[in-house]
């Protein structure tokens, strides 16, 4: 018996993998986040900053730090412009930003900043406007922090959140794990620009895909979605084609410089596949 570890390797051994990238042709798919055009295709920073998600693995952190060294950050971002894609979510801390700066200054970097931030009970402010102050051209509360804000009874703070990106020309949104979130957001009101939302099959803090797709067919703002292979648990061609089947417009991915245009190549094909879906997709 083949254990679960090895049946994608060996798949992709078989040729069952990601399409070779010259075999799709075309640009990258864009949509429409607010003011923006974003491609369908969305560089995601965890693994920039040593974010693995690897349950017990404790070590996978460590080497990811020391395998995105600023330099390989740049290539890597470097790569997923050449090869089509327009916008990266990353944090919103001292790191990135000085990542961000080298990549404009040394290699032209035009890539578009939407800002995952880190509002505080006690500091909404800060840190949001460490992103505005340094060139994102969108921003949202990351998925735990709205979290925490809605446990501890203070989610309507978030509003004030939202209104300090808005006010400030960008783009804002709400991240969540979970769809309580999103109804709390509702409740109160609330209009980011986007949904940013956990969406795959393996329950990899996120829920059943059917209820989060029967839940979304009927909101009509645009839905990033992000955890969408549950962590390296699920192959990207599963993944991206259940996120976009399912109403995504956009997947937000963190990818090594190796596997960024096999990704581009498959969300070209996946997109074209799923071109007539049921939920509309953002313009």
């Amino acid at each position: 018996m083949v254990t679960f570890e090895y049946q994608p390797l060996i798949a992709q051994m078989q040729g069952r993998g990601a399409p070779a990238p010259d075999t799709v042709p075309g640009v990258l798919p864009r949509g429409k986040i607010g003011k923006l055009k974003v491609t369908r295709l969305i560089c995601g920073g965890n693994l920039f900053s040593g974010f693995a998600h690897s349950g017990d693995l404790l070590y996978v952190s460590s080497l990811l730090q020391h395998y995105f060294v600023e330099d390989k950050i740049l290539d890597t971002l470097q790569i997923c412009e050449e090869a089509g894609i327009n916008t990266a979510f990353m944090r919103t801390d001292e790191h990135i930003v000085k990542v961000l700066k080298r990549y404009r200054k040394e290699r032209g970097g035009k890539i578009q900043w939407i800002a995952q931030t880190y509002p505080q009970i006690t500091n909404l402010k800060d840190n949001v406007k460490m992103a505005i102050d340094n060139g994102a051209v969108g921003a949202f509360t990351q998925g735990l922090r709205s979290q925490e804000f809605n446990d501890q009874g203070r989610f309507e703070m978030l509003a004030e959140v939202l209104a300090l990106i808005k006010e400030n020309g960008l783009v804002g949104g709400l991240g969540c794990h979970q769809l309580a979130i999103m109804k709390a957001m509702e409740a109160l009101k609330m209009e980011p620009d986007f949904y940013f939302k956990t969406h795959n099959k393996v329950g990899y803090e996120s829920e059943d895909p059917a209820i989060i797709a029967a839940y979304m067919k009927a909101k009509p703002k645009p839905w990033v979605a992000f955890k969408v292979l549950g962590a390296g648990r699920m192959t990207p061609r599963d993944g991206f084609d259940m996120a976009f089947q399912n109403g995504a417009d956009f997947v937000n991915v963190g990818m090594y410089d190796f596997q960024v245009k096999e990704d581009v190549a498959l969300v070209k094909q996946v997109v074209a596949a799923h071109a007539k879906r049921e939920r509309p997709w953002s313009a």
